[in-house]
């Protein structure tokens, strides 16, 4: 179920792989010459102190935190200079996944779209500068991740605007920014906290 705080309903979650320099050098990959695009599913999403449910198929299920972007009205085809005027806002994001599933399968759908496999929150703030924010998590209150957005590799004008010219966005669509290195495996009975500064802390449990 959506988060309360949500404006509108999503119709989608657009992801973006590999869009930190520290991650890439983490995973010993070259920067991409575009943004890798995936999606979860609307039914992946709950809000702050809710529970990530551990898929019983998988034997490793991994944060990642996330800047999300919260799309204000339909647009398609938008420049980057066009795209703040579209944007609700931003909240964190955690897009869970299983990893040992996503190995397996190559393509990252399945690893990526279980029920829980994206908690968002505390809530939509208005007043920060996506590009350069403080971006951490904590397992069990141990810093796990510990980078900024002024790592992207494509800043968030450049990656909203070039979904829009693969899709239409719509009113409560969810675009998550990537994540910094770090990421690691999370197990039942644990705490994830994502913190990004000037939009508060994201916390859920593994059950």
């Amino acid at each position: 179920m959506a988060p309360s705080f949500l404006t509108h309903r999503p119709t989608k979650i657009v992801l973006v792989g590999l869009n930190y320099r520290d991650h890439a050098k983490e995973l010993g990959m070259p920067l991409p010459a575009e943004p890798i695009l995936f999606m979860k599913p609307v039914t992946a999403l709950i809000g702050p102190e809710e529970s990530i449910i551990y898929p019983s198929q998988a034997t490793r299920v991994d944060y990642e935190a996330e800047l999300a972007v919260i799309v204000k009205d339909v647009c398609k085809d938008i420049e980057p200079e066009e795209v703040i005027e579209h944007v609700e806002g931003f909240t964190c994001l955690n897009d869970v996944t299983a990893r040992d599933i996503q190995k397996r399968d190559v393509q990252w759908t399945r690893a990526k779209s279980f029920d829980t496999f994206c908690p968002i929150g505390p809530e939509i703030v208005t007043n920060v500068e996506p590009n350069n924010l403080k971006i951490q998590s904590f397992l069990n209150g141990e810093l796990r991740q510990d980078s900024n957005t002024a790592n992207f590799i494509f800043s968030m004008e450049e990656l909203v605007s070039f979904i829009s010219h693969v899709m239409t966005l719509t009113p409560g669509d969810i675009i998550a920014t990537g994540t910094p290195g770090g990421i690691g495996a999370m197990n039942r009975g644990d705490t994830i906290e994502i913190r990004i500064e000037g939009i508060g802390t994201l916390r859920n449990y593994v059950g």
